[in-house]
């Protein structure tokens, strides 16, 4: 069976404002996972395209990360869901 790790990664710098997943557990595609407080005041959602189970789990809240930090890893179900 083949199996895919992805790393899911900050898309801005700032704060970890608010951590919604925990690991061990599935997600959904586009769920809603961490949120991040820009260093511009806005608030960026955190979500991805995958379902899967959280692998490990890279931050806590009020951790500051930058561009590109890996916040977690996922390991896709490889579920192909959603529609055009």
């Amino acid at each position: 069976m083949i199996t895919v790790e992805e790393p899911i990664y900050s898309p801005c710098a700032g704060t970890v404002e608010r951590v919604y997943i925990k690991e061990n557990t599935h997600v959904y595609e586009w769920e809603k996972l961490l949120l991040i407080k820009g260093n511009n005041g806005s608030v960026e959602e955190v979500a991805i395209g995958v379902s899967g189970h959280i692998k490990s789990l890279h931050v806590n809240v009020g951790e500051m990360v930058g561009p590109q930090t890996v916040l977690a890893v996922i390991k896709d179900d490889l579920l192909i869901t959603g529609s055009d």
